[in-house]
């Protein structure tokens, strides 16, 4: 059985700083678990987060819905300087496709 906690994006990386591995999660932005080893960090944070979602079940609070099973249409805005606008529109009718096209290879990378 997949416990909707186990759907959630997790991440893990080493901290300078902290001297220890962090564990985040997306849908959480308050939660975080530090530990010796990236296993140790990722199975804390799990374990935070299946606690806190517990938590507010009991509370009838409302559950973040996990990332990976939201709807996204493909469509968002984004306000660049004119000097920017200006580059890739030049950049497109150079290459012969559209501005969004030329927007869109970019941010994929």
């Amino acid at each position: 059985m997949v416990l909707e906690s186990d759907k959630y994006t997790y991440r893990v990386f080493w901290s300078d700083e902290d001297e220890e591995f962090i564990g985040l999660c997306a849908e959480f932005p308050g939660l975080s678990w530090l530990a010796s080893t990236s296993e140790k960090a990722l199975k804390g944070i799990r374990s935070v987060v299946k606690n806190c979602v517990a938590d507010m079940n009991n509370n009838k609070e409302k559950i973040p819905s996990p990332l990976a099973a939201r709807n996204y249409s493909g469509k968002f805005m984004v306000r660049v300087p004119p000097e920017v606008h200006r580059h890739l529109a030049i950049e497109a009718a150079e290459s012969g496709v559209s501005l969004n096209r030329i927007a869109s290879a970019k941010l994929a990378h």
